[in-house]
């Protein structure tokens, strides 16, 4: 259950377990991209709105959360996120989770995220730091339960996004229905490439408001759920706000549906 956290929190945090089949209307593209980390694209602006999101699992009320993008400290933006579960899902499953995330808003690389993990009987702090110049991601665990702690130290290239910040790096592409962008991304442990594929326009109505959106499938080869698993967001096609997230995992489809934008 814990990848109910990941789609709880953000569609990329779910990246994770992303499926390893590529789309169906991928097969008619030629060459693949390389995997890199693009720039903004000109005239894009990183949304300053509190993003509030329902979540529901089989029909049920699964539980709520809030994404939120401040300015940070230099050229860095800080990205807040929460997750909680409720009703009859948090009976079975207790979620209570906040993410900080802080990225470069000229590169989009990320500099570090730090989670607070509440799951079940599972508590946990993690700091995860990029060095760029030692070419290494640095992961620092504790278990709040016992005090047992962790220090991880992977290889990872000088630009990476991480299970947060890569939510908004795709929002500040181009996403052309057909696009295909392919981009690293670090969680601790090994680098993965994931890939997204913009796979077309579709109008989607949440308690917010009807929304004309794009809609990106987002997979990977690896990871610990490789191959059990896919994920969508969808954005809207101008401000590229994720309006709808999916994932379709081995337990089940968890949808998060934009309930209230707050400025």
């Amino acid at each position: 259950m814990r990848a109910l956290r990941r789609i709880l929190v953000t569609a990329l945090v779910a990246v994770t377990g992303l499926t390893q089949a590529v789309p169906a209307q991928q097969a008619s593209i030629g060459a693949s991209p390389k995997s890199m980390i693009e720039p903004v694209y000109d005239g894009y602006q990183f949304p300053t709105q509190a993003l509030h999101y329902d979540a529901e699992w089989r029909l049920w009320k699964a539980g709520s959360a809030m994404i939120k993008i401040q300015s940070g400290p230099g050229e860095l933006h800080h990205i807040t996120a929460t997750a909680e579960s409720s009703g009859a899902v948090a009976v079975l499953y207790r979620v209570q989770d906040r993410l900080e995330s802080y990225f470069d808003r000229r590169t989009n690389c990320s500099d570090r995220i730090i989670k607070h993990s509440e799951e079940g009987f599972h508590m946990r702090e993690t700091t995860l730091k990029f060095e760029p110049t030692r070419g290494k991601s640095v992961l620092d665990e504790r278990n709040l339960r016992n005090g047992e702690t962790k220090h991880l130290e992977t290889d990872s290239p000088a630009c990476v996004t991480d299970v947060l910040s890569g939510m908004f790096y795709l929002a500040s592409q181009r996403l052309e229905p057909g696009a295909v962008h392919l981009f690293p991304l670090n969680d601790g442990g090994k680098t993965v490439d994931v890939t997204a594929y913009v796979e077309g326009r579709e109008d989607v109505k949440t308690d917010a408001g009807t929304f004309h959106t794009v809609r990106v499938a987002i997979y990977s080869g690896t990871g610990a759920l490789k191959g059990r698993g896919k994920v969508w967001i969808w954005y809207t096609d101008d401000a590229h706000l994720p309006v709808q997230m999916r994932s379709r995992l081995f337990w089940g489809t968890m949808t998060l549906r934009l309930a209230r934008i707050e400025k």
